[in-house]
């Protein structure tokens, strides 16, 4: 092959293009959709109830998982297109995809470390209001209306 590439060639270097920048698209819009659930998680740590503070952790902890196999893909398809890519290449579009993905990255971090210092304060808070509730004489003193109850010891699993 000479200085001439091939139509196959050109081809797939347009296709790793194309899917190149369609994930970045899609990484940039996840790393969107997580920043807003970042900043919603804000406010449902100041205000809310410990079950809705489990409910966005343990969503953020899947859109994180998602963001991460996104970019499992992104790694190997970028050297791809550094590979195949001319020395100079003109705007393809590529680079500001990648300036907004790592603008994205760099808001959701410092919005993810501003919400585990809220929850960490938060956290202290419950747990001092748990000491307190302890160390209280009506908690001690608290008798149930069925009187001493005894925890069972043994269970009937058969019926």
């Amino acid at each position: 092959m000479g200085a001439e590439m091939s139509q196959a060639e050109i081809a797939r270097r347009v296709a790793v293009l194309r899917r190149f920048k369609a994930l970045l698209g899609q990484q940039r819009e996840r790393f969107r959709n997580y920043l807003a659930l970042l900043e919603n998680q804000e406010t449902v740590i100041g205000s809310g109830s410990g079950e809705e503070i489990l409910a966005h952790v343990e969503l953020e902890g899947r859109v994180v998982a998602d963001i991460f196999s996104t970019q499992r893909v992104i790694r190997p398809l970028e050297d791809m297109y550094l590979a195949a890519a001319p020395r100079d290449p003109a705007d393809d579009g590529v680079s500001s995809l990648k300036t907004a993905l790592e603008d994205l990255k760099a808001k959701a971090q410092a919005q993810s470390a501003k919400n585990r210092e809220l929850l960490s304060v938060r956290m202290a808070g419950i747990r001092a209001e748990m000491n307190v509730l302890k160390d209280s004489p009506f908690v001690k003193s608290a008798r149930s209306v069925y009187g001493d109850v005894v925890a069972p010891s043994l269970v009937d699993v058969k019926g």
